[in-house]
């Protein structure tokens, strides 16, 4: 009797040890927020001040500054973490590239985030400028960067950081396909996600860690497989694809969190529009016993900061006279979202090939290829501002003509329409051309069916030995997205048009008020 009193006490002091033992945290998290300092429209562009005035707006920094502090207030242990790309997509970016991205970050008070492809697009320095500037850490852990002495030694694969008396391990990860992406340089290579996470989850693991996070700028796909694949990871803060996840909406692209082998799977859309907010519970040994949140859309009912709107105002005086300058008009909203343009033929696809092509027609150009990836934004219906234009096209590529066989071109379709499942930017928008291909087919194995050109008045089939002039982006006339065959010397290439949102600009200018159309240039069999 006496050992069964006993053999009970000692149960009840485990089981009280083990409550005492666990750890509630909060995560906060972003994701591709893309220099949208100021607030958004429902198009993901920016919001005009009547849109404004009616409280049609979401996002911006002034609304973060709120919802995070409020945020940290109803929570015990938090931290505030980024899932990489907060570079590009706005003037903002254009003018001062990183500084204003790390002025904000740190007011806002993050403490990690993993590098995105497109920190790169201004090279390795202009990365180093913005985490020289910043007071978390920045993080990759599936690239060797030690042949980059803008980034060797500095660039780390993890870190951790305490909270509540627990240490908690941070990994970044960023997309293995950078160098197709954006501006690495040579001296920097990427690696398989899987390896990489499960080296430092290792390594953090022998240091006795046992809270985990990985911080991805890799895609909804991507952190699966990662989740699916390791050991040893708590929770993936993701990016790259603008996932939506949600428990209460049917246009989420699963539930918030998902879970995978184990691993709590987060993000929370893009461009500011959501703060994610994930409670997790640990027990003493470091397992996730709950998960669940929600992100939480900043709209008019999350009120502004003052003093950040007034910081916001200073740094866009510079600005104002270039975006506010009225260009051009549209007589319907023209549809420019990711999730069908790089899936599909879309209405602002159609009009970025045509306005490209009929720049250069008179060189005798015939057919224009622009990547899905170089399209950042809809367009509403009304006046056009240059600010709105430079939010579509903000990477200030230039238009390249070159020379290619008909056989290349169809290589090059092939791989525009390899990577639709995973939504990638590479997905061909055209002009002077219409084609079809099977999705049934497999990645690169002949899904493109049918390829025909403009001839006169009407469409020809390609010819696979007839030269053509075709014009694109200079970023993709040197290999991006994975068109490593316009790539080279020997395609009398010339690279250095005029900036690709000048010349949407100019031929919006030129149509009136335009009205967006698709008329099956792109067509898709089963």
């Amino acid at each position: 009797m006496i050992a069964r009193i006993l053999s009970s006490v000692a149960v009840l002091a485990l089981s009280s040890g083990m409550a005492a033992a666990e750890y509630k945290l909060t995560i906060l998290h972003t994701n591709d927020f893309h220099s949208r300092f100021e607030p958004i429209n429902k198009y993901d562009s920016a919001c005009d001040a009547e849109d404004q005035a009616e409280g049609k707006c979401f996002g911006g920094t002034a609304r973060l500054v709120t919802a995070i502090a409020e945020a940290r207030a109803r929570a015990g242990n938090s931290i505030l973490v980024d899932g990489g790309d907060q570079f590009q997509g706005s003037l903002f970016y254009t003018y001062y590239k990183g500084r204003m991205a790390a002025e904000f970050m740190n007011k806002l008070g993050y403490d990690g985030m993993t590098v995105g492809n497109h920190e790169f697009d201004d090279g390795p320095e202009v990365l180093r400028g913005f985490m020289d500037a910043v007071g978390f850490p920045v993080l990759m852990s599936n690239a060797d960067v030690s042949a980059e002495p803008a980034l060797a030694g500095v660039l780390k694969k993890s870190t951790v950081i305490t909270r509540g008396g627990e240490r908690i391990g941070l990994i970044g990860l960023t997309p293995e396909d950078t160098h197709e992406l954006a501006s690495p340089g040579e001296h920097v290579t990427f690696s398989d996600p899987v390896a990489a996470v499960q080296a430092e989850v290792d390594r953090l693991t022998a240091d006795g860690v046992n809270k985990i996070i990985v911080l991805s700028h890799s895609g909804y796909g991507v952190d699966q497989k990662v989740a699916a694949e390791t050991t040893g990871v708590d929770v993936i803060v993701g990016g790259h694809t603008n996932t939506y996840l949600s428990n209460v909406s049917d246009k989420a692209a699963g539930p918030y969190p998902t879970e995978v082998n184990g691993v709590q799977i987060v993000q929370a859309y893009a461009y500011g529009k959501f703060l994610g907010e994930l409670n997790v519970m640990f027990d003493g040994a470091g397992n996730v016993i709950s998960a669940t949140g929600e992100p939480l859309i900043m709209d008019a009912a999350v009120s502004e900061d003052a003093g950040t709107l007034d910081r916001i105002a200073e740094l866009a005086q510079p600005l104002d006279q270039i975006r506010n300058k009225v260009v051009a008009e549209t007589a319907a909203p023209i549809e420019g979202d990711r999730s069908v343009c790089r899936v599909q033929e879309c209405e602002m696809g159609n009009l970025v090939a045509d306005a490209m092509l009929d720049r250069v027609k008179d060189q005798g150009v015939t057919i224009a290829i622009a990547n899905s990836g170089g399209i950042r934004a809809s367009l509403d219906a009304g006046e056009v501002t240059m600010g709105e234009v430079l939010t579509i096209l903000p990477f200030q590529n230039t238009l390249s003509t070159f020379e290619i066989t008909g056989e290349v071109l169809v290589e090059a379709l092939e791989n525009g329409v390899s990577q639709v499942e995973d939504i990638k930017g590479r997905f061909p928008q055209v002009a002077g051309m219409k084609f079809t291909w099977d999705a049934s087919v497999a990645p690169n194995a002949g899904r493109v069916r049918e390829v025909m050109v403009a001839d006169g008045g009407g469409f020809v089939p390609i010819d696979p030995q007839k030269t053509y002039l075709v014009v694109t982006n200079d970023y993709v006339r040197n290999g991006g997205d994975g068109y490593a065959m316009f790539e080279g010397d020997d395609k009398n290439a010339y690279d250095f048009g005029p900036d690709v949102a000048d010349v949407l600009a100019e031929y919006l200018a030129e149509q009136g008020a335009y009205a967006p159309y698709t008329d099956g240039r792109i067509s898709r069999s089963e």
